[in-house]
């Protein structure tokens, strides 16, 4: 018997949080987080540094090849 009131509460906590939109305060926020507006002053890495073409070019003739059974 308890099951269904426990389903109802469920249902009406869902339903409170799918309509509920708060005002959100972004310059709160972002003083929370401490962020800024700047971009970020490290490099980014090339992933393709350091690759072995030659490896991928073998792998390139072998599947060209039709040997991939």
């Amino acid at each position: 018997m308890g099951r269904g009131r426990q389903k109802a509460k469920q249902t009406k906590v869902a339903r409170e949080l799918k309509y509920f939109s708060p005002s959100t305060d972004y310059d709160a926020l972002q003083q929370e987080l401490g962020t800024h507006d700047r971009r970020p002053s490290m490099p980014v890495e090339d992933t393709d540094a350091g690759r072995d073409d030659d490896e991928y070019d073998e792998y390139a003739d072998w599947a060209s090849n039709g040997r991939h059974h």
